[in-house]
């Protein structure tokens, strides 16, 4: 369910703008992301996980949130982002 260490280093690597970069909202969206594919998949298997649900619905919108911020600040950052990370807005 969760991200694993190795994971996150590569997203920080492919997502940061400089070196040490983790918290641009690029890095925290791609980290987002990860986790919400991950509690996805793990709703297939407990449809009852209600607890977990909420968490869920709190990241999309925190990812939500960040990717209208981005979107607001630079249009080509934006459009990058969602490509790369295959979202569909």
């Amino acid at each position: 369910m969760s991200i694993t260490a190795g994971r996150k280093a590569e997203l920080i690597k492919k997502f940061a703008q400089k070196d040490g970069d983790t918290g641009s909202p690029e890095v925290q969206v791609a980290i987002l992301s990860e986790r919400i594919t991950n509690l996805t998949e793990h709703f297939k298997d407990h449809k009852k996980d209600n607890h977990s649900r909420r968490g869920l619905l709190k990241m999309v919108s925190q990812r939500r949130r960040l990717l209208d911020y981005v979107k607001g600040n630079d249009q080509g950052r934006y459009q990058k982002l969602i490509q790369e990370l295959g979202l569909r807005r």
